[in-house]
Formats: C-alpha cells, structure tokens, sequence
C-alpha cells in the first residue's frame, strides 16, 4: 500500500506554502532577461552584465543562514512573513534605482529581494519535507516544486511581453554610435521600462504577506534545548552525503541559471533577436514543467539516486549537442536541457537532507540554499570565456566553435559531478 504524499490534515499549510514556489519562480524568470537588457541599455560587457546574476545570488549565500538561524529559533510563520517583507522591499528599490539610474541600484535592489527568497527557501522547503511521512518527502518537495515553473513561465511572459517588446535600445543595430543626447533619452526610458515590472511586483508580494498574516498556520519551531550550533555543523560537515549534495546543489544551479541566462547569447550568435530568444526561454520552462512533472511519477518506482543519475547523464549529451552543433539545432539541444535539469534541485535537496533529523535539518536546509550561490559565480565565469575574443559573443573559435558554444562545457563538468553524487546515493541504496 503506498503511502498518502500530503495528508488531508495537512492539505492547506501546503497549499500556502507551495504558493511561494511559483513566487520566486517568477523573480527568478523575470531577473533573467535583465542580463541582456542590462547590457545593451548601459553598454555593458558580457562579463559586466553578469552582476545581475552576482547580486540575485549572491542575497541567498549571505542571507540563508542567519534565516535558518532564525527559523530554528522562532516560527516558520515568522520566517515566511520576514522573508515577504524583504522581498518587496527589493522590488521597490527598482523605483528609486530608475530615477538614479545607476547600475549599482538595481543590482542593490536585487540583493535585497533576495535576502527575501532565502528567507522563503530556507523556510518552505524543509517545511515541505516535513508535513509527511520521510518515505514520500522527496515526492512530497517535487510536487511543491512543480509550481515553480509555473512562476518561472508566467515571470518569462512579462519579461517578454512589458520589457524586452519595449526596450528602444534592443532594436537599434548599435547603440554606442548614437549621440550622447539620444542615449540618454533612450536610456532613461528603457530603464523605466525594466523598473516597471518589479514595483508591481512589490505590490504583490505585499498582498501575499497580507494574506500570510492574517491566516492561521501551524506552529513549528523546536522545542527545549537546541544542540550547539559547533556541533551541528561538524556533524553535517562529516555527512558525505549531505556534503556532496552540497556540492551538486552548487554545481546545478550554476548550470541551470548558464543555460537560461546566455540562451540570449547563444540566440544572438545565430542572428535571432532578445525578443525572439525569449520564445525559446519560455520553450525551456514547458519542458522544464514537463520534465518536473515526469520526473516526479517516475520516483514513484524508481530510485531517487539512480533517476538522477539518468538525468544528469541526458542533460550531458544535450549539452555535447549545444558545444557542437552550430545554428538552430545546437539551440534546440540547448532548449532540451531544460527537461533532464527539472528533477535535480528537489531531489538532490530531498536525499541530502534525508538521513539528517529534525534539528540538524534546518542548518542543513540553509546549506542547500546557500548552494544557490552557484547561480552567481558560474554565470560570472561563462561570461568571462564569453568574453575572451570581445565584447560579442561570437568574435574568436576555441576548438573549431565559437566562444559561446564552448562556454557551455562549463555545464557539462556540472553534470558530470551531479551524475556522480546520483550514481553513489543509488549504490548506497
């Protein structure tokens, strides 16, 4: 008889709490973009661009713990309501950034938003582990986690359809040869246009917290006396389980957020428009829907790690397809991608954290989230191979490809590493 993933008792906390899924979903897939429109509106270089990316993830590395921290001490209620608050806070900062216009601002704005997410990560996920039995916990995460691309597909629409439709300086062949006096209009109308999207989303998020606030959620936080903070972190230090997930979390989001964000590069190599390449993005989070949910009735009846291990080894050669084939085909490879990434966050996040208890599961859960640091350094690290020839993205070959398709080895050494952890946790088994 197999066992009920989410029980009746428990049906609405997990409701609420999922919704937060799709919430950063969409900052995730509206911030994407922005590495684009960043770069043509203030001429920037690839490697400049990629701030945004520092600054979004960088907010997860130096918030998750003190959020754990928080969490392990008071409610996860508090924990969620903090993390809203911060998460608006950011998305206002748009505002005044705008007026500013300096780039620095908004890459603050996005630092803050993400003090926000890490509250709500740390908070949501091993909160999510918890309503139910350990045997379907990782099921439990993957459902959760299926309303994140829900998030990332209707973030992408608005990029797509309020920013990247709107941006002047996207349809001008070269924006560095205009005047200076067309630049600066053109400039503070676009920067307008970016801004837009993240003060309506303060708004929201304001709702939420609204609706957070007044509902009746169930009290969690430990009771009695909590081990030292010393211990626990020797403890988890000494799980090479836990360890290597860590170190694949790192590894996965950093190959996740370089396949979404330089798809603009890729597309742009093989004369394809921002607002086009948005199209494909958008194909990405289907598949990447698709993929999740697949993903998640095959662990029904198929060992976590030996899943995982399949899918990193798929992701592989889809990667192989987008370093070697040049043109549209290569970018349909780098499209499906998407479909063997889908499972690899919950899982690995749900069989690190699978042999931890209660207690050491909080500190560990912001481990996982300070993972997401990945998506910071990686992004920086592809943009810097991008721009070994120039500022373009296609100026020199590295072993017969353009430097954008190289760039996307750095993918495949992630999966690899993934593929390992995968194929260890199965012989453990």
């Amino acid at each position: 008889m197999k066992k009920t993933v989410v029980s009746k008792q428990v049906l609405l906390p997990f409701i609420l709490i999922t919704s937060l899924f799709a919430l950063w979903g969409f900052a995730n897939a509206v911030t994407d973009p922005m590495v684009q429109a960043f770069k043509k509106v203030l001429e920037l270089s690839n490697s400049q661009a990629a701030w945004v990316q520092m600054a979004f993830y960088g907010g997860y590395f130096c918030m998750a713990l003190p959020a754990a921290l928080f969490v392990r001490k008071y409610s996860y209620k508090v924990g969620v309501l903090i993390g809203l608050a911060l998460y608006a806070s950011g998305a206002l900062l748009f505002y005044p950034a705008a007026i500013t216009e300096q780039f620095w601002f908004f890459c603050f704005g996005l630092y803050i938003l993400t003090f926000g997410l890490a509250f709500l990560e740390t908070t949501a996920n091993p909160y999510i582990l918890a309503m139910g039995d350990k045997a379907t916990a990782t099921q439990r995460l993957n459902l959760a986690q299926a309303f994140n691309p829900l998030g990332l597909i209707l973030g992408l629409l608005v990029a797509q359809q309020f920013v990247l439709k709107k941006l002047q300086s996207d349809n001008i062949s070269d924006f560095s040869t205009l005047d200076s006096a067309k630049k600066i209009m053109i400039r503070t109308a676009d920067l307008m246009v970016i801004r837009d999207p993240y003060v309506i989303l303060g708004l929201v998020v304001i709702g939420v917290f609204i609706l957070i606030a007044v509902s009746k959620m169930p009290q969690a936080k430990d009771d009695g006396e909590m081990a030292p903070l010393s211990s626990t972190f020797k403890s988890l230090f000494q799980n090479v389980n836990y360890r290597n997930g860590v170190i694949s979390q790192v590894l996965y989001v950093g190959a996740q957020i370089m396949c979404w964000t330089y798809i603009y590069q890729y597309a742009e190599a093989i004369n394809i428009s921002s607002e086009n390449a948005a199209n494909y993005q958008f194909i990405c989070f289907i598949v990447f829907l698709i993929g999740r949910a697949i993903g998640t009735y095959l662990l029904r009846y198929i060992n976590s790690g030996k899943l995982l291990l399949q899918f990193a080894i798929m992701a592989g050669v889809c990667v192989l397809g987008t370093v070697l084939i040049e043109g549209i085909f290569g970018l349909y490879a780098l499209v499906g991608i998407s479909f063997f990434m889908s499972l690899m966050f919950p899982t690995i996040y749900g069989i690190a954290l699978e042999e931890l208890d209660e207690k050491e599961s909080k500190i560990g859960a912001a481990g996982l989230v300070m993972a997401i640091v990945g998506g910071a350094l990686m992004p920086k690290l592809q943009g810097m191979v991008i721009d070994l020839g120039g500022s373009g993205v296609n100026d020199i070959r590295i072993i017969g490809v353009s430097e954008v398709n190289f760039s996307f080895l750095l993918p495949l050494l992630c999966f690899v590493f993934i593929g390992y952890y995968g194929w260890r946790v199965a012989n453990q088994s």
